[in-house]
């Protein structure tokens, strides 16, 4: 079976896939990422050109890929740009010529109608999608349903903002980063003594903050260099060296 963390295959649009290759938990339901049509009863075919990749602890599988348009998928992290408000949602956008989801203003921690966040348009918020298909506009909370904590999601107050390829945003959303995405520019620039935190958007979206402007830029110079050359990992320890004496 492959694995997120041992194969992966490459596939085109149209290809059929091995049954054996598609995950089948006992107790959870298969979740389909990105790049996979259903065709019922029970076949999978990729509608775009990458790698297919399963992830047996979750039963999901997906194609990795890097162009494309990002199309929201419930449970995906994403960061998002309010383009304007009404009265119970706000309306973001995130990405380029897709239509604005719609998140409400007390879908947010400890959130009531005299708390609600007042956020006014182009402000930055890390949200999830919890409602997602073709025929309605996607829903984002920035709340866990389960526990009504922000979980840190909310708000993204200054810092900048980098675009990033949907495949790098994937990668650096893995749970082990550096060991199934191969993506360790982050910590060898945290290992460096650079102080910063991020956030990655499902939607090919990087946000930075750090009290050193010269660290923000440095940051995103480097993930989007290591993402747009593709770096292997001993790449981006002498790419990170190099920007570091740089700085200095």
């Amino acid at each position: 079976m492959a694995t997120a963390q041992s194969e992966r295959i490459f596939v085109l649009p149209g290809d059929q896939i091995d049954p054996s290759l598609i995950p089948s938990h006992p107790k959870k339901a298969l979740r389909l990422g990105p790049g996979l049509r259903h065709i019922p009863p029970n076949e999978l075919v990729p509608t775009v050109a990458g790698q297919l990749v399963t992830d047996p602890r979750k039963n999901s599988i997906w194609v990795e890929y890097n162009g494309g348009r990002y199309v929201p998928t419930v449970g995906d992290l994403v960061i998002g740009t309010v383009h304007h408000s009404a009265t119970d949602y706000f309306y973001v956008t995130l990405s380029s010529y897709t239509s604005n989801a719609i998140l409400p203003q007390l879908a947010f921690e400890m959130a009531t109608k005299k708390t609600r966040p007042n956020l006014n348009p182009g402000a930055l918020v890390y949200a999830r999608v919890c409602l997602a298909n073709r025929h309605m506009d996607p829903e984002l909370e920035c709340v866990s349903p389960s526990t009504g904590k922000a979980d840190g999601l909310g708000p993204l107050n200054g810092g900048m903002l980098f675009e990033i390829s949907l495949g790098m945003a994937r990668r650096l959303l893995m749970r082990k980063s550096v060991e199934e995405g191969k993506v360790v520019v982050l910590e060898e620039l945290g290992a460096a003594g650079l102080a910063f935190e991020t956030a990655v958007g499902r939607n090919g979206k990087i946000w930075v903050n750090s009290e050193k402007t010269k660290t923000v830029l440095l940051v995103g110079r480097a993930v989007k260099e290591t993402d747009e050359k593709s770096l292997t990992v001993d790449q981006q320890k002498k790419l990170v060296r190099k920007l570091v004496r740089e700085m200095s």
